[in-house]
């Protein structure tokens, strides 16, 4: 089945999405402000997504990376690193909660705590450990995503959503074609290449910003992004238009993006 996300498409695994989506385990409890049910749908589909097999990962695989993101907050190996002035100056073991690979877990642990000192030989050395291109993307896109969905519970003084019960299945290890090589660290899809399944991936834009791109190694990873924006933030077909506006007008929809951005040292 194929859910229709504005002009872009979620792929999903069952035939009875509602049923499946209001079965998860999502509470905003604790909270007076009212949350829109666009709101509500992206995080339930999104909590969807990251139970099931993805492109490299299993829905198990990809459920111990949303729990290893969210206890690097906690970990001491983390916090000290964070202090230093070169993470590569402090060793030790991290505070862990799954059994994934230990060069998984640093991984997923450096990306949640210390995203802006990460480095293209950082990435080399990540790569050298086992980690393989595909399997590096569709971790960071677990990791960033969810990490989205916690900053909205804590913006709101609430609990984390609960994580749910991962879904059994294989990963596809489908590798969309047309991937350009040596335009970031990663292989990247442009829409003037995008074909076959991915032909709808960026809907009706000629130009896509490179945050828009740089997950595009596993392209339904772009297609939860670009659902999760319309949301939290804007369709991405919208950000060139400098009238767009939400119940905030565009300057201050900016004024806030761009000091949450400079916060959690996002260079974009």
């Amino acid at each position: 089945m194929v859910v229709n996300c504005g002009d872009h498409r979620m792929r999903v695994l069952t035939m009875n999405i509602q049923e499946d989506l209001n079965r998860l385990p999502l509470s905003y409890d604790g909270t007076d402000v009212e949350i829109r049910d666009d709101l509500r749908d992206a995080h339930a589909r999104l909590f969807d997504y990251v139970r099931r097999p993805g492109a490299w990962l299993s829905g198990a695989e990809r459920i111990a990376v949303a729990e290893e993101a969210r206890q690097a907050l906690e970990c001491a190996l983390c916090a000290s690193r964070k202090e230093a002035l070169s993470p590569d100056h402090v060793s030790g073991s991290h505070d862990r909660v799954t059994d994934l690979p230990e060069n998984w877990v640093d991984l997923i642990h450096r990306i949640r705590t210390d995203s802006g000192r990460l480095s293209k030989a950082w990435f080399d050395r990540v790569i050298a450990s086992g980690i393989s291109v595909e399997t590096y993307v569709e971790i960071v896109g677990i990791v960033t995503l969810t990490t989205g969905a916690d900053m909205f519970c804590r913006a709101l003084g609430i609990d984390r959503f609960t994580l749910p019960e991962s879904m059994a299945g294989e990963p596809t290890s489908q590798r969309p074609q047309g991937l350009r090589e040596g335009v970031a660290w990663v292989p990247m899809l442009f829409p003037e290449d995008a074909s076959g399944p991915e032909e709808d991936l960026y809907g009706t834009m000629d130009s896509v910003p490179n945050i828009g791109k740089a997950l595009s190694l596993v392209p339904d990873h772009v297609r939860m992004l670009l659902f999760f924006s319309r949301s939290h933030y804007m369709d991405f077909e919208e950000i060139a238009d400098p009238t767009v506006a939400r119940d905030l007008d565009r300057m201050q929809i900016e004024l806030i993006a761009a000091r949450v951005s400079s916060l959690n040292q996002c260079f974009y």
